[in-house]
């Protein structure tokens, strides 16, 4: 970055700004409001993600595609005697599907 890189003038004329509009006293009310914003966010990114990855066993190295499938049927719920794979994933299709 270079002495007269735009972005950091960009920068240091927006936190000048920010400074004129609200004063220096309402600068870290500001900065405390976007900390909880974030970590709101992040909490909420975070438990997305486990209840999605919650939902079906990980699948192994040493595991193959069928037993990761019969896995993630018996973790729904859905037996798998005697049907074949596709009608295995056909269950655990309408399984997850909302139902309406």
């Amino acid at each position: 970055m270079g002495a007269g890189d735009p972005i950091q003038w960009i920068i240091i004329g927006v936190i000048v700004v920010v400074i004129f509009l609200w004063g220096p006293q309402k600068i870290p009310d500001i900065a405390r409001a976007l900390g909880r914003a974030k970590r709101e966010f992040d909490d909420a990114s975070k438990e997305v993600g486990t209840s999605v990855t919650g939902a079906a066993p990980r699948m192994t190295p040493d595991m193959t595609a069928d037993q990761a499938l019969v896995e993630t049927a018996r973790s729904l719920g859905i037996s798998t005697e005697g049907k074949t794979r596709a009608q295995i994933s056909q269950e655990i299709v309408q399984r997850a599907r909302p139902q309406a």
